[in-house]
């Protein structure tokens, strides 16, 4: 193991996670604000890539492509609103059947399983042969989108999805169309989703129908994460958001260091997966710890 190959290794993660982060964004919005389970980004995850590979090899701009992405994302987050709000399937079953649609949709797209673009041939943003300029790129991407974000959410529309997260009865009460709401929501989620997708399918050189698979597991590890790590320092909601953002970095760090070790690149999946459970149970053992020290006290008393 050396620890130059390592060290090397380390802004190539953190790109890959700077863009993984956007996606845990878009996840952030429905996980916690909506409180909604949306499984669509995992197709979303791939249709943001296959729409901005296909318009960029047909000659369109690459700003051009990035709205047409977001555009096609908020579309599929759009067809879950309707399946759960006016068709009545509960939130969860409603993200998988668009997920499973989504994938014969991308494929579609992109006419075959994958499509390969070429930074040498293409104007794109950013690519891993050139990390120190994709990293600044992606950085100030975050910060446009958190700050659109926290412009939105200051808003009577923005605070009325906030309420409807909170508390779909009261927000009713309150003459809020929680319906209209929670569409928006998803929109918007899945339109940020398909932006990181977008850049990963630029960032990695290619789109694949399969690269969203298991999206919303770095999603939501990327929400834990960031909320365990950074949790006190997030005072405000732009802040929120940041942190999930680096969430998706650490994830991404802690990936390349454990393959760093010399474990089996096959085993990327078991690894991730027993990356995230570890992370999703530390809220647990926290808790946990508190009350045993509180029941302590009590006791000493």
């Amino acid at each position: 193991m050396d620890i130059g190959n390592l060290i090397s290794a380390l802004p190539g993660a953190a790109a890959q996670g700077l863009i993984w982060g956007i996606m845990a964004i878009g996840v952030y919005l429905t996980y916690r604000i909506l409180d909604v389970a949306d499984l669509t980004v995992d197709g979303t995850m791939a249709t943001g890539g296959a729409v901005c590979v296909m318009l960029t090899l047909a000659g369109l701009p690459m700003p051009v492509a990035l709205l047409a992405s977001v555009a096609v994302g908020m579309l599929a987050g759009l067809v879950t609103g309707i399946f759960h709000t006016i068709m009545g399937i509960p939130a969860i079953l409603a993200g998988i059947l668009t997920q499973l649609g989504l994938w014969s949709i991308n494929l579609r797209i992109l006419g075959m399983a994958n499509k390969a673009i070429s930074v040498d041939k293409y104007n794109l943003l950013v690519s891993l042969r050139y990390i120190p300029r994709t990293l600044i790129t992606v950085f100030i991407v975050i910060l446009l989108v958190i700050g659109l974000l926290y412009w939105f959410f200051g808003t009577e529309r923005g605070c009325s999805i906030r309420a409807t997260g909170a508390n779909q009865a009261m927000a009713r009460a309150q003459g809020i169309n929680t319906r209209f709401n929670i569409v928006l929501g998803l929109m918007i989620s899945n339109g940020i989703v398909a932006l990181a997708s977008a850049l990963y399918s630029q960032y990695q050189g290619f789109a694949d129908v399969n690269s969203g698979r298991g999206a919303i597991v770095i999603g939501l590890a990327a929400v834990i994460i960031g909320e365990v790590l950074f949790g006190k320092l997030a005072r405000n909601f732009a802040v929120k958001l940041f942190t999930v953002a680096m969430g998706g970095v650490v994830y991404y760090l802690v990936i390349q260091f454990i393959l760093w070790l010399g474990l089996n690149a096959n085993d990327l999946k078991l690894i991730s997966a027993l990356v995230v459970a570890v992370f999703l149970a530390v809220p647990y053992w926290r808790a946990q710890h508190i009350h045993a020290k509180s029941r302590k006290r009590k006791e000493a008393v």
